[in-house]
Parts: structure tokens; sequence; C-alpha cells
């Protein structure tokens, strides 16, 4: 059985086809032309376009230097975008994210009026650097922004034109003088990617790569409208009945409970939301499209269930004694759900 995302008519025609078949190679294009730039990453760049596919957004939690700044920068390139980035301080203000309004005068009648003056958060791909680093107050700026598209600033609604996306850095070391984000605010980030050091051979590639008197630069290859009828392409794409249930078994396993294993009663606190589910079954349709499958698989939903449950299985202090953290709980959730036959 299907979940009905679209009519099976309209999944088999010629013209779906052939949007799929654009996808895969615009898919191709995008990774090429990043690759010009980024070295390796790989699963990083993967979780990154799913969630510009999907119209999420994107928390990329690594060390220094591991180049979280220069692959969106690129990403935002590569795919014809509107970029804007804010670096997040202690003393920034909501203010300066969403915009403000200023009073003018017109210079032929004299009469004051009210003028609002965009912020940066009006753009298509939205850097959020070091996004912990300012507090609580300022970080709120941006979640009506990330769930609705739009902001209210003294009682008047703007709308962001789409597509929108929050891509947000964090250093996990230097804790000192962070700001650790809201539950409410990481819930609505679909992915919380790791970023890594690289392996030798790319690290020397990267050497090579920036040392030179030329640096490379990635080319545009889509636009606006590509994303927006890609974006409406994934909602499409079927999912079989069976494989939307496990990825609601595997999010209702995080939760403490009488349904929940043993070990996520002793370290859990809180498990994760409906929205979990929800990104689950949205993101393994991107991965399945990336993959040449008109469907989505069990393989789909288990690769993705790290970086979308990490930041949303809160544990206890029991977890912390222990040396357990949520990485750990999803790994063992998925062996203790184990894959559906059939």
């Amino acid at each position: 059985m299907l979940i009905p995302t679209t009519t099976p008519a309209a999944t088999d025609s010629a013209e779906f086809k052939n949007r799929i078949k654009r996808f895969g190679d615009t898919n191709a294009a995008i990774r090429r032309e990043v690759g010009k730039v980024i070295v390796g990453q790989e699963e990083v760049i993967d979780h990154v376009l799913i969630a510009l596919f999907v119209g999420g957004h994107c928390l990329l939690t690594g060390l220094p230097g591991t180049a979280k700044t220069l692959l969106v920068r690129t990403m935002a390139r590569t795919l014809g975008l509107k970029f804007n980035r804010i670096q997040f301080t202690p003393d920034l203000m909501p203010s300066d994210i969403t915009g403000t309004d200023i009073i003018e005068e017109d210079a032929a009648s004299g009469r004051r009026l009210w003028t609002f003056i965009p912020g940066p958060i009006f753009s298509n791909v939205l850097l959020a650097d070091e996004i912990n680093r300012t507090p609580p107050k300022t970080q709120s700026a941006l979640l009506e922004a990330m769930q609705e598209s739009s902001c209210t600033v003294r009682g008047n609604h703007y709308r962001i034109s789409p597509p929108f996306f929050v891509l947000a850095t964090q250093n996990p070391i230097e804790l000192e003088g962070t700001y650790p984000l809201p539950e409410a605010q990481l819930d609505r980030f679909l992915f919380n990617t790791v970023l890594d050091y690289l392996h030798a051979d790319d690290e020397l590639r990267v050497v090579d790569l920036t040392t030179n008197t030329t640096l490379p630069e990635a080319e545009t290859v889509t636009n606006v409208e590509d994303i927006l009828d890609y974006q409406n392409l994934i909602r499409m794409t079927p999912v079989a009945e069976s494989v939307a249930k496990h990825a609601i078994d595997v999010v209702r396993a995080t939760r403490p409970g009488g349904e929940a294993p043993d070990f996520v009663n002793k370290y859990v606190n809180f498990g994760a939301s409906v929205r979990a589910a929800q990104f689950l079954v949205l993101a393994g349709k991107v991965r399945a499209l990336m993959h040449g499958r008109f469907h989505v698989a069990y393989e789909d939903i288990r690769a993705l269930a790290a970086p979308i449950l990490r930041h949303r299985v809160l544990l206890n202090f029991h977890a912390e004694s222990d040396r357990v953290n949520s990485d750990e709980i999803v790994r063992r959730v998925l062996e203790w759900k184990g894959v559906p036959r059939g």
C-alpha cells in the first residue's frame, strides 16, 4: 500500500520520469561543482542537499577549520540562490536579523513615514554562523522564519520569498560564553550534521588546491524555479505504508514509556517528536531519488536516522555518567527494531 502523496498514474507518466531524470542530472551537476571547492565530506554534502530539496534547515556541527562556512557559501553559489551571512555574537539583536522600521521624511510633502528595512533574513540561503554564541532572545528571532518563512516586525507580517533555508553552524568546543539552542528551535532543524576531520589523502588535496595562485570556483547550475520544482517532485514520490510505519516505529522507540526498550527508559528524558517522523520520510524520498529509485526503501530511513534524531533525543544524568550519547541511543534503537521482512 502507498501513502497517497500522489496518484499512481501521475508517478507512471512520462513527464514524471523525465522530471526524475532531470533531478538526477542536476544533483550530479551540483556535486561536481561543489566538489571543485570542497574536498571529501560526501556525507555532509548529502545531508545539505537533502535539506535543500526537502525545504528544511540544517545544523552543521564541527571543529574550526572544517570548511563549514565555505561549504554553505559554495552550495548557495552553485544553486544560483541569494545568499546572506550573519555572524552571531553576544551583542547581536533580533532586529539585526529580521530588519527594522525607520522614520523617513518625504522630501515633497515633509511628512514622516515608517519604512521597513529588511534584514539579512530575507534571502534564499541564510548562513547563521556560530548560532550558539548569541542569547536565546536573538536565537528566537529565527523561529518564525524557520517554520513559516515569514517574520513579524512591529506587528507587521512580512513573507520571505521561497526557497528559504537556514544553514546554521556551531562549534562543539569553546563552550564558554555560548548559549545552547532551545529544544523548540533544535526541533526545527531537519539535520544535525557532524563534520569531522578529513582523511590524510583528502587533506593533501586541500593543501594542493588552496596554496596555489588560483583558487577553484564553482559554477551555477540551477536556479530558484528549479529548486521549487524539485521540492514539489520530492513530495510526489510515493512511499510504502510499511516503510512509513518503520520510520514511525523508530521515532516512537526513542520515547521513554511502555513501547520503548529498557535502555531508552534508562537513559532518555525526552524522545523525538512527530516532526522527526515527517522529516525521516521526506528525507528518505530525496535519498531514494538520489540513488535512482522511484520509491523509498527501509535503507533510506535507517541511513538518515542518526542526523535526524541525534538532536531530538534528550538524555538524562544516567547517560552522562555512563558516557552514552544520542548517537549511541539511535544506533541501539535501530538494532532493537531491526529491518522488517518483506
